[in-house]
């Protein structure tokens, strides 16, 4: 059986790292994954370190 991460939103932030290395660091290309990571932030009241660069990643996508 899988045990949770200790870690809340790791997947969503390793998704987007994957995402952003195979479409040359262009976030409007990961708005998907990057909008579940934000839905898990929100979901765990962004107690997660993977939160912090969420507000970043939102700005560039909004270009």
């Amino acid at each position: 059986m899988a045990q949770e991460s200790k870690e809340p939103c790791k997947k969503e932030a390793c998704a987007i790292q994957a995402c952003l290395s195979k479409n040359n660091f262009l976030p409007q290309k990961c708005a998907k994954v990057i909008e579940l990571l934000d839905f898990c932030c929100s979901r765990c009241n962004y107690n997660s370190t993977h939160c912090a660069s969420l507000s970043g990643l939102l700005k560039q996508n909004s270009k």
